[in-house]
C-alpha cells in the first residue's frame, strides 16, 4: 500500500464513527498489561485512539491515561464516552504533547498507519528515558476452522493480511522501522498474543467487518456483495446460523522498548 492509499484508508473512519464505536472489540486486559510491563511509569499515551477503545481498558487499569486522534468524528465519540479522559487532536506524526511526558506510547489498530520515520522520532521526543511503544492488534483466530473459511469468503478487505494470527506476525514484526531507512528509535521487537473473543451475532459480525478500512473505501455495489456473501456463508455455518456466537480472537502486541 502507498503513501496515498494509506492515507486514504486511515481517514475513512470518521463516517462510520459510530458503528465502529458500537461493533468494534475492545482489547485483552492480559494483553493491556503486558504492553506495560517494561514501562517505567504509569503515564501512557493512547495515540490514534478512535472512539477509545483501548484508552478505556488504560483507564480501568489505572494508567495516567491521555488520547490522542486525528479525526474529529472519532475523537468526538471518544470524548463523549470517555469524558474524565483528557483527549487531545493530533497525530503519530504531530503529537501535541511536551518531550519526555509519558511513559509508554500504545496504540490500537493504529501503528499501521504511522508514517514511521516521522513519527518515530515524535514518539521518542514525547516518551520518558525506557519508555516503551507498543501496537495493539485484535485478530480473529483462524485456527478455529469456521473462521479460516470466513477469511476465504471475506477476502482481504474484510480479513487482511493483519488480522488473522501469523499474517499479522509478519506484517508487524519490523511495523517500528521506517519504511525509508532513517535510524530506528527503538530496540528489537517482541510480540505476544493473548486469548479473546466477542460476543457477535451473525448480523452483528457482518456490521463488525464493515467497518474495516478495506470495506469502508470500497464502492458501494462491491462492498454490498462481499458482504453479501458473507452473510451466506455465516447462514450456513452452524457455528454462527443460530443466534450469538463468540467469534474466537486474539489481541496480539508488538512492544518495543526505546533506544
Amino acid at each position: 500500500m502507498d503513501a496515498d492509499e494509506r492515507l486514504l484508508h486511515a481517514s475513512s473512519f470518521g463516517a462510520a464513527a459510530i458503528a465502529y464505536d458500537e461493533h468494534r472489540p475492545d482489547y485483552a486486559r492480559a494483553a493491556v498489561r503486558w504492553a506495560l510491563g517494561p514501562a517505567p511509569g504509569p503515564r501512557v499515551l493512547d495515540l490514534g485512539a478512535g472512539t477509545g477503545k483501548l484508552t478505556a481498558t488504560l483507564d480501568a487499569l489505572g494508567a495516567e491515561v491521555v488520547a490522542v486522534e486525528p479525526d474529529p468524528e472519532m475523537l468526538t465519540g471518544l470524548r463523549r464516552s470517555l469524558p474524565a479522559v483528557r483527549a487531545l487532536p493530533g497525530s503519530a506524526e504531530e503529537i501535541p504533547l511536551p518531550d519526555g511526558s509519558v511513559d509508554a506510547v500504545l496504540a490500537g489498530n493504529a501503528m499501521h498507519w504511522f508514517d514511521m520515520a516521522v513519527a518515530g522520532p515524535e514518539i521518542a521526543r514525547v516518551l520518558a528515558p525506557g519508555g516503551v511503544l507498543a501496537g495493539l492488534w485484535n485478530v480473529m483466530d483462524d485456527r478455529a476452522e469456521w473462521v479460516a473459511g470466513l477469511a476465504r469468503v471475506g477476502g482481504s478487505a474484510a480479513i487482511g493480511p493483519r488480522d488473522t494470527p501469523t499474517g499479522w506476525r509478519a506484517e508487524t514484526a519490523r511495523m517500528h522501522v521506517p519504511r525509508t531507512g532513517a535510524a530506528a528509535r527503538f530496540r528489537s521487537p517482541e510480540q505476544a498474543g493473548f486469548p479473546h473473543g466477542q460476543r457477535r451475532t451473525a448480523d452483528t459480525l457482518v456490521a463488525t467487518l464493515a467497518t474495516r478500512a478495506g470495506m469502508l473505501v470500497m464502492p458501494a455495489p462491491e462492498r454490498e456483495a462481499v458482504l453479501g456473501r458473507i452473510r451466506a456463508y455465516l447462514a450456513s455455518r452452524p457455528e454462527t446460523t443460530d443466534g450469538e456466537f463468540t467469534l474466537p480472537m486474539l489481541t496480539c502486541v508488538l512492544r518495543v522498548r526505546q533506544l
